[in-house]
């Protein structure tokens, strides 16, 4: 399990402009990685949305937001353009990335058991470590928290 202070697994996935990015490319710059379940569902719209109404704030910190699903990037397309997301949304179909943040696992809904994303949020510094991590998020408010961790700085916990 990933914990503040470690070092941020390296990744490479496709965003939704077909271009690849990764982690090693955003070296300087502070990164806030939200993993969530799935695109155009009610809790994922209402992160994405809040995520875009303090893009600006985020960017004005240096930060850079990136949304991480399985879902393929037809559907990352639609989700961004219909609600005018700002930020990259990176499919990541094998959930590789999600397992190696331990953002997948098992999960549980209506009785049924079941492997999926667990939205968690992970804000990663400049230098590659993991600066918070933000588990079993609720969608509302989730943006003004990790706004709130990007102004108090690196020695602050959620």
């Amino acid at each position: 399990m990933l914990a503040v202070g470690n070092r941020a697994p390296a990744f490479s996935l496709v965003s939704d402009t077909g271009s690849t990015i990764a982690l090693k490319d955003l070296k300087g710059r502070r990164v806030v990685l939200y993993f969530y379940p799935k695109d155009d569902t009610s809790g994922c719209t209402t992160e994405a949305c809040e995520f875009r109404d303090h893009w600006k704030e985020v960017e004005k910190k240096g930060a850079v937001v990136l949304g991480v699903s399985p879902d393929p990037l037809a559907s990352h397309i639609k989700f961004k353009q219909k609600y005018r997301l700002p930020f990259p949304l990176l499919s990541d179909p094998d959930h590789a990335v999600a397992d190696a943040y331990g953002a997948w696992g098992p999960k549980s809904m209506y009785g049924r058991t079941y492997q999926g994303i667990r939205r968690s949020t992970f804000v990663i510094g400049e230098d590659g470590k993991i600066l918070q991590i933000f588990r079993n998020v609720k969608p509302k408010g989730h943006a003004a928290q990790v706004l709130e961790a990007l102004e108090a700085g690196p020695d602050s916990s959620p």
